[in-house]
């Protein structure tokens, strides 16, 4: 079983994950989940939906969160790179609306536990990039609800260049700040 080592970061419950990658000339292997090894470390969750997603540089994502159907989520790029955003959403959290921003990528294999009731959002910035999460829970349509990406009132410093044009849904673009928030 391959070790993983486990960063804290500042907001209770989000964990940034550094597996262990053994590499050698003919290129590198590395167990990407192994229950057991999520479990020692303070991840006993047990993921039930596997989902993937693509998206080219300045593609913005979010911030999205589950309202009636909440999903703890390791996330991870398997090519290019993302910034990647958690929001803290529990009602009475001491830290209720800050945030924790990471970059994932292929090179680093760094991956993001994001628990229940966060906001999650990813801004890609190499020129293409692949990303997978794991749920604890399933997809259920319509439950969805979001969180502008530029409230003020959360202040996300995004890495975006000024020659990098941002690319959203409409939906993403048009969500409204904390204060409209709603489980």
């Amino acid at each position: 079983m391959g070790k993983i080592s486990v960063e804290t970061c500042g907001i209770e419950g989000l964990k940034v994950i550094t597996p262990a990658v053994f590499g050698d000339e003919r290129g590198y292997f590395y167990e990407s989940y192994h229950y057991e090894a999520y479990k020692e470390a303070g991840i006993p969750e047990i993921f039930v939906q596997d989902n993937q997603s693509s998206g080219r540089r300045g593609v913005l994502r979010g911030l999205h969160f589950q309202k009636q159907f909440p999903q703890d989520k390791l996330v991870r790029a398997i090519r290019g790179e993302v910034f990647d955003v958690a929001v803290d959403l529990r009602e009475g959290s001491p830290t209720f609306g800050q945030w924790y921003g990471v970059v994932l990528s292929e090179e680093n294999r760094k991956q993001f536990f994001i628990p229940k009731n966060f906001a999650h959002g990813y801004l890609v910035l190499s020129e293409y990039a692949e990303f997978c999460y794991k749920c604890t829970d399933f997809y259920h349509p319509g439950d969805e609800g979001g969180i502008a990406y530029d409230d003020p009132a959360i202040g996300i410093e995004w890495p975006v260049p000024e020659d990098m044009k941002l690319i959203m849904i409409e939906r993403d673009q048009n969500w409204g700040g904390l204060d409209s928030y709603k489980r």
